[in-house]
């Protein structure tokens, strides 16, 4: 029974664990391209259409480097003698071509949507850490950012 309600040696003990960190970052220049696509859209109600060769047919249209191109389209009132009302809408936005090889540093492609970012200046980015884990931190230029971290840790050992 004695051997029961001995202690443990490690028993109520305490572990704690202190880490310092910095982290200093320079962007680099980039860019981002979003290439738009083409987009085409024609409804009527009460008219006839033609691609200026054949009746009924709106239109065949061609695609190069990846550029659409929707052709002639022509529409007249179906029975203007009746007096029928009639509506004829069209909307055509041409998108960007497909460019024929990959960018090459420092080279945009020629699309609609781009954005640029220019490297970050070091400047007199700099950080250290003592050894009681006090943190110097001096801001950087443009483009830099600099993060501190103290960290401190403690176990209970039952």
């Amino acid at each position: 029974m004695l051997m029961m309600t001995a202690s443990v040696a490690n028993a109520g003990g305490l572990v704690s664990s202190q880490s310092s960190s910095i982290q200093l970052t320079v962007e680099a220049a980039r860019s981002t391209a979003i290439r738009m696509g083409n987009s085409y859209s024609i409804s009527g109600s009460n008219v006839a259409t033609s691609d200026g060769t054949t009746s009924g047919v709106i239109s065949s249209g061609t695609i190069t480097s990846g550029i659409y191109s929707p052709g002639t389209i022509s529409a007249s009132q179906l029975s203007p003698t009746s007096g029928e009302a009639f509506s004829f809408n069209t909307s055509f936005t041409q998108g960007d071509a497909i460019p024929s090889s990959a960018a090459t540093v420092g080279q945009i492609p020629n699309f609609s949507n781009v954005t640029s970012y220019t490297a970050g200046v070091a400047g007199s980015l700099a950080g250290t850490i003592d050894n009681a884990h006090n943190m110097t931190i001096t801001a950087g230029g443009a483009g830099t950012t600099a993060t501190g971290q103290f960290v401190s840790e403690i176990t209970v050992i039952d």
